[in-house]
């Protein structure tokens, strides 16, 4: 990041525009398939066709890259588009490490579509390095880290494993999905890409979906990227693009206050008496409290899980009692959801029965908690 610009100052400037033609402050949606040639077959503004490129997008990958501190972004129409971006740069014969409890998604798509092209895969223990370095193989030429991961929120040591990774002669990407640039920097870790779901904390309102890929060092890796962005097409429209850069105006604020809202119920829960476990970094009695600590700057983030004592069963009819937190998928909007993660998921989930993923939102956390303390009982 610049030395003279602090991050809310950037996320701003980063999405702002000189519109020659009516001086707007917010940029145009420009709904166009197509740019007008001159008469010598160039392009004047340098876009094409909006598969290749479209001034939203354009600016939704500049400002995304400046706060990641990153060389390149590239956009995507979905979270899984971008991550099955990243993957498609490896080859058949190469190796994969990813989390034993990463998104389940991830998994599903190694397992359903790239296991099937020869690509090999190895699930680990992510927040133990020494787990991380046995699976390493000859063949390994990426290995994918998500931290906090989904939805059991274990923290994976970005800089560690990086270490392992280039020594190795892979690449280290980083799920940042959940921290966000406001709590966590991956690329400044030593991590070489990372990957957003820019539905959840860039959008932050539940009505749209996006991905994006983050490049450290505009390199060979960022034209594979580049490539398949623009011959496979899984591009965000332009509307996408425009509703995405304004969630990145209040992307500080709205984390931010996320964030402290859900280090307060985390602490009220982790004391109840029909409540098992708490997953949530900021607790000391987390097991990876003090990585989360070094690596986490700004704070623990705003999700956290819920193990209650009881059975799925149990668990499903706490969501039902709870008044203010809507039963859904998905997270990082302004409104609270709660979920039964075991139970959207499939056979190869590693989620306890018993466990519901929090997403905190921008209700006031009183009523967050007393929400909480009714349900429960």
């Amino acid at each position: 990041m610049s030395d003279k610009l602090h991050f809310e100052t950037q996320a701003i400037q980063s999405t702002l525009v000189k519109d020659a033609q009516a001086s707007s402050v917010t940029q145009p949606i420009y709904l166009t398939t197509t740019f007008e040639r001159e008469t010598d077959g160039s392009y004047p503004h340098g876009f094409v066709y909006s598969r290749l490129d479209n001034p939203n997008r354009k600016q939704l990958e500049a400002s995304v890259a400046l706060l990641e501190n990153g060389d390149k972004a590239f956009a995507f129409a979905s979270g899984m588009a971008s991550i099955n971006a990243m993957f498609q740069t490896l080859k058949t014969g190469d190796h994969v490490i990813i989390p034993d409890d990463a998104y389940y998604a991830t998994e599903i798509l190694l397992r359903d579509v790239y296991e099937r092209w020869g690509l090999q895969m190895t699930k680990v223990d992510m927040s133990n390095n020494d787990a991380v370095q046995k699976a390493v193989q000859p063949n390994t030429k990426m290995i994918w880290v998500e931290t906090p991961s989904n939805p059991l929120l274990k923290v994976s040591d970005i800089e560690s494993i990086a270490a392992i990774a280039h020594k190795a002669g892979a690449l280290c990407v980083v799920d940042n999905t959940w921290a966000t640039p406001v709590m966590q920097l991956p690329l400044t870790l030593g991590a070489d890409a990372v990957m957003h779901s820019t539905t959840k904390y860039y959008g932050g309102h539940c009505d749209v979906l996006g991905g994006i890929l983050i490049i450290k060092s505009n390199n060979e890796l960022a034209e594979k990227i580049s490539s398949i962005q623009t011959k496979g097409g899984a591009v965000p429209s332009p509307f996408d693009c425009w509703i995405i850069s304004r969630g990145i105006k209040t992307l500080s604020l709205r984390v931010k206050a996320q964030t402290e809202s859900a280090g307060k119920l985390a602490e009220y829960l982790s004391t109840h008496p029909k409540v098992e476990k708490v997953n949530y970094p900021g607790l000391k009695s987390h097991l990876q409290h003090a990585i989360a600590a070094k690596q986490m700057k700004g704070g623990f983030g705003a999700m956290l899980s819920v193990q209650i004592k009881g059975d799925a069963k149990a668990a499903m009819e706490l969501t039902g009692r709870l008044k203010l937190f809507t039963t859904a998928t998905s997270l990082g909007g302004v409104e609270s959801l709660v979920e039964h993660r075991r139970s959207v998921e499939g056979p190869y989930s590693v989620t306890p029965d018993n466990l519901l993923r929090v997403s905190v939102g921008l209700e006031h956390i009183d009523d967050l908690i007393n929400d909480w303390k009714q349900a429960l009982g």
